[in-house]
């Protein structure tokens, strides 16, 4: 185990707050780092976590917040640009997780565990996909020995993906990205938790890539077909034209928060699955859960009406 504290910076993002009570639940000492970080409703007395409030794009906040850690998991998400807020894909997956690594070679981190994505790619047209192949080269140029992890698209209680498809079956018919054929590989949050914990360790290590997806993979109607079977909800299923998803993409880009941005249709343009020559769950020991058996726990206090 490494000597200090495991700091999980982004440790009250879905996966970065999954990750923490991995790592407690492991009897880990934990430093949850966040920009507005609180101790999690979860926490009981005698936990051994840390609350330290810092911003990646803050040097000086960020060494304070990494010093003396033993080993640090960097599971920071930004998905949608706040322009205004200074929160783009440029300033958070790429300059800050250089800065990160870059401090944390300077502290004497033994271990970075870096999340990123599936599809890293300096070919996309997404900006977001880009950000995340310039954040991975910008972790490995400060810190070589820096071990990479991608997971495919995230699910679990209380997240953004299943929750969107809950919202889409309210609708009387539910519109697919294209004929709803692209691949997908949905992987628990908790696997993708416990597969960062145990990498955070400081063993050595035969990879520093990996990718994790679940034991299945799936086109996009086909998740939704599971999610809406669950439900128990009949609905028919309308292949929508991509080149629509985009126009609408570009009618929503002025709001604040818009509820779909470019970066996500060119995402769901691409499948998401796990490459060739990469380390797997396989390699970790670790038996992912299906998307099927986990729609249960998952959807418990969500429904359709």
């Amino acid at each position: 185990m490494p000597e200090g504290p495991t700091t999980v910076v982004g440790g009250t993002g879905f996966l970065g707050r999954t990750i923490v009570r991995e790592l407690v639940e492991a009897g880990r000492a934990v430093r949850l780092v966040a920009r507005h970080a609180t101790l999690p409703g979860w926490a009981e007395p005698g936990d051994a976590i840390e609350v330290v409030p810092a911003d990646l794009r803050d040097e000086a906040a960020l060494a304070a917040a990494l010093a003396g850690s033993g080993a640090v998991i960097n599971a920071v998400s930004l998905y949608v640009e706040q322009h205004r807020a200074g929160l783009t894909f440029e300033a958070i997956h790429v300059a800050g997780a250089g800065r990160l690594a870059r401090i944390a070679r300077g502290a004497g981190v033994a271990r970075l565990v870096h999340v990123s994505g599936i599809g890293a790619s300096d070919a996309s047209p997404s900006a977001y996909v880009r950000a995340r192949a310039a954040g991975e080269r910008a972790v490995i140029d400060a810190l070589p020995k820096a071990v990479i992890l991608r997971p495919s698209v995230l699910f679990g209680p209380g997240d953004a993906f299943l929750g969107a498809l809950v919202r889409l079956a309210r609708l009387p018919v539910i519109p697919l990205f294209g004929r709803g054929e692209t691949r997908l590989q949905p992987v628990h949050v908790q696997d993708v938790a416990r597969a960062a914990a145990g990498l955070s360790d400081t063993r050595p290590l035969a990879r520093r890539l990996f990718e994790l997806g679940g034991p299945e993979v799936l086109q996009y109607r086909q998740v939704v077909e599971q999610v809406l079977a669950h439900l128990d909800c009949r609905r028919p299923l309308l292949p929508v034209p991509f080149a629509v998803w985009r126009l609408a993409a570009a009618l929503l880009a002025p709001l604040p928060s818009p509820p779909l941005t470019r970066d996500q249709v060119i995402l769901m343009q691409g499948d998401n699955r796990v490459g060739e020559g990469v380390g797997t769950f396989d390699d970790l020991g670790i038996v992912p859960r299906t998307l099927h058996d986990s729609l249960p726990s998952c959807l418990a206090a969500r429904g359709a009406t």
